[in-house]
């Protein structure tokens, strides 16, 4: 039999006894079946697990796995699918990816130290959700701007060239202008709806997708009932500001807003 420890999902509230079902037939990571773990059998803040071979998991085996991108994403994927399936139904708190024990038990004694902590956060988020905002400078609107007077115009090659630099780098200035106007239009979408935010280093390399540069990552936590409210307007952000782009995800698990930063992070327990 393959060595197994323990793959800890999240940290969530069970009010009714009803997520152990509701996550049954679930495939987790690594395809393992998901339970709940509680320090008694009547407590309601519990943790999603997964038993996952521990030759995966251990941390030398974790380190090298981490370089393989598909490996990674193959774990990822899984990892929210789980955490999407609780908070479709209660509030939760995501760990994060590849947070792993020695067994159950391990996991019990870290609930249990630290319970009080989970179910006053889980009542600070109940009913909230996380949106993603990030605001692009569009390099390519740039290049559609006018680029300076044509060699023609009675310039000298060297003073047109220059003359095209100078206009690219105000269309540049522009842009970020206009960058700058957008946050403050979602900003403005945040003081009306969210509760809180969380600013996230801007992607670059890898991590970036589509056109642009991304100028501002953010994460803002908004009632459930000001979801669609708060979307809208933020999608409205870019409207009039040819180089700028905003692009809105989610609604998330609050997988932000899940930190306690009063406490230690958890530790990856491994043999």
């Amino acid at each position: 039999m393959t060595p197994t420890i323990s793959y800890a999902y999240a940290v969530a509230r069970d009010a009714d006894g009803s997520l152990e079902k509701a996550l049954s037939g679930l495939p987790g990571v690594a395809e393992a079946p998901v339970h709940l773990v509680r320090v008694e059998r009547s407590d309601n803040v519990v943790v999603a697990v997964s038993p996952v071979p521990e030759r995966d998991f251990q941390e030398t085996a974790l380190r090298a796995h981490l370089e393989d991108l598909d490996w990674l994403e193959s774990v990822a994927r899984a990892h929210h699918r789980v955490i999407e399936a609780l908070a479709a139904r209660t509030a939760v708190l995501p760990l994060r990816l590849a947070t792993v024990y020695l067994d159950d038990e391990r996991v019990r004694l870290m609930l249990q130290a630290r319970r009080e902590m989970f179910a006053g956060r889980l009542s600070d988020l109940a009913a909230q959700v996380e949106w993603g905002v990030k605001v692009y400078v569009e390099v390519d609107a740039e290049t559609e701007r006018p680029a300076g007077p044509p060699a023609d115009a009675g310039l000298s090659p060297g003073r047109a060239y220059l003359s095209r630099r100078r206009a690219q780098r105000h269309a540049r200035e522009d842009a970020y202008r206009e960058a700058e106007q957008a946050a403050e239009r979602v900003e403005a979408a945040a003081r009306a709806y969210a509760v809180d935010r969380v600013q996230h280093r801007p992607q670059q390399g890898e991590l970036a997708r589509g056109p642009g540069e991304n100028v501002i990552n953010d994460a803002y936590l908004v009632p459930l009932q000001h979801a669609e409210d708060f979307r809208t307007d933020a999608m409205q952000a870019a409207e009039g500001l040819p180089g700028v782009r905003v692009e809105v995800t989610g609604p998330w698990a609050p997988y932000s807003f899940a930190t306690l930063a009063e406490t230690e992070p958890l530790k990856r327990v491994t043999p």
